[in-house]
């Protein structure tokens, strides 16, 4: 899925466009038993709780695409008789009905997905009505011809609100107030099947993570039999770090490093309208490269490392190895941060023996806070002590008096 399809799902959690036609959930506390279920349809409820279910449900599909939300294709294991995939779509056609299945469903998620504390799991069944699109890319709703049948699942933990006293209206004291269980925003979840070309895709699913680094493939491979993991967000910028140090070696140079970098923050710059998020497989990685200087010898094992470190198939996510908002450098001593559009400020060169960067100052620096000038003005004595070098040695010596030079002799 990319950023305009999780969009179009995302705008549908709202009264004037609802399609959820059930909602079921069951309440986990911390030693992994239900203490409660639900299983209503979903326009039954009250208002006030929909608005605060259709919260939940957007913040399910929020986040950046390929590091919060993850697209991930099945095995074909996983499609057979048994599998995982085949038991989601039971579960889907049987629009949350069944419930043999709904207690199987749970018992998965409570089997497999790791949280210590007490959480919500919300299921929905959702029939979109998908509108059709004229050729300026607006929506003609009298023009659907196809109904996207999904599932969606929020895991959101559920805590103990904060101690502290309220005001008693009925009493006009302040007093204790009573500690609630609150649902919180969803820790995980899921949409299935992927709605890839404005379509169901049976052959995919997303999943959502709030914490990036946090993905549980454990619970994604057992609960979806999903293998083919994508690495974290994190885990890709240290691969990419890796590659470039790996291939460089002892020529992994600042110019080199800085090439990469601007090349890169103008691919993400090209692509950053596009819905679709820029991948860059092993081909990319390497025509990088070598546009941004790596030299040829240095290639030649190239391929080797990057599957080395990665993996043959593995991609990268251009937003999650680009540092488009940063440039630092680092020393044991000292750190400096530029305008990633202003790299040309900084220069390498050997001063007095020794590697030096050299900063252009264009207009002023500041110093915690304090404008200050790059170099201090000079000072009188400095200047007496340059102009009395500057005379020479065999120079008369300066008369006591004034000469008077309108003066005659007798």
């Amino acid at each position: 899925m990319n950023k305009k399809e999780v969009l179009e799902i995302r705008k549908q959690y709202t009264h004037e466009k609802c399609s959820i036609t059930r909602i079921c959930g069951c309440y986990v506390d911390g030693e992994k038993n239900i203490k409660t279920q639900i299983k209503e349809a979903f326009l039954s409820l009250p208002e006030e709780e929909t608005f605060k279910y259709f919260n939940i449900f957007k913040q399910t599909l929020s986040g950046t695409l390929g590091k919060n939300l993850l697209n991930l294709e099945f095995p074909l294991d996983a499609e057979n008789p048994g599998g995982a995939q085949e038991f989601l779509l039971k579960l889907r056609d049987s629009k949350l009905q069944d419930d043999v299945l709904l207690a199987e469903f749970y018992q998965k998620v409570i089997e497999n997905y790791y949280f210590p504390e007490n959480y919500y799991i919300i299921l929905i069944h959702v029939a979109y009505d998908i509108p059709g699109k004229s050729t300026d890319g607006s929506e003609m709703f009298d023009a659907s011809e196809d109904v996207y049948e999904y599932l969606l699942c929020s895991l959101c933990p559920v805590k103990l609100s904060k101690p502290g006293l309220f005001y008693n209206t009925e009493t006009n004291n302040i007093e204790n107030r009573i500690r609630d269980w609150i649902v919180d925003p969803p820790a995980k979840g899921f949409l299935f099947p992927a709605f890839n070309d404005r379509n169901s895709d049976i052959h995919s699913m997303l999943y959502f993570s709030k914490q990036a680094e946090e993905l549980q493939p454990e619970f994604i491979e057992n609960m979806f039999g999903c293998t083919l993991i994508p690495l974290t967000a994190e885990s890709q910028k240290e691969t990419f770090n890796y590659l470039i140090e790996d291939t460089l070696g002892e020529d992994c140079d600042y110019e080199v490093v800085k090439n990469i970098h601007e090349h890169l923050t103008e691919m993400v710059e090209e692509t950053k309208d596009s819905p679709d998020p820029l991948v860059l497989t092993k081909p990319d990685v390497k025509r990088l490269f070598e546009l941004s200087g790596v030299p040829e010898e240095k290639m030649e094992t190239f391929d080797q490392t990057f599957e080395a470190a990665a993996g043959e198939k593995a991609s990268l996510l251009a937003t999650n190895i680009a540092s488009v908002r940063k440039f630092n450098i680092e020393t044991p001593d000292v750190v400096i941060k530029v305008n990633p559009e202003r790299t040309d400020l900084i220069e390498t060169r050997i001063i007095d023996g020794k590697e030096c960067l050299v900063i252009t100052v264009n207009d002023h620096i500041e110093v915690n806070g304090v404008n200050v000038r790059t170099i201090a003005p000079q000072r009188d004595e400095d200047y007496e002590e340059e102009f009395e070098e500057a005379i020479p040695a065999s120079a008369p010596a300066a008369p006591d008096a004034p000469i008077d030079f309108g003066a005659t002799q007798a």
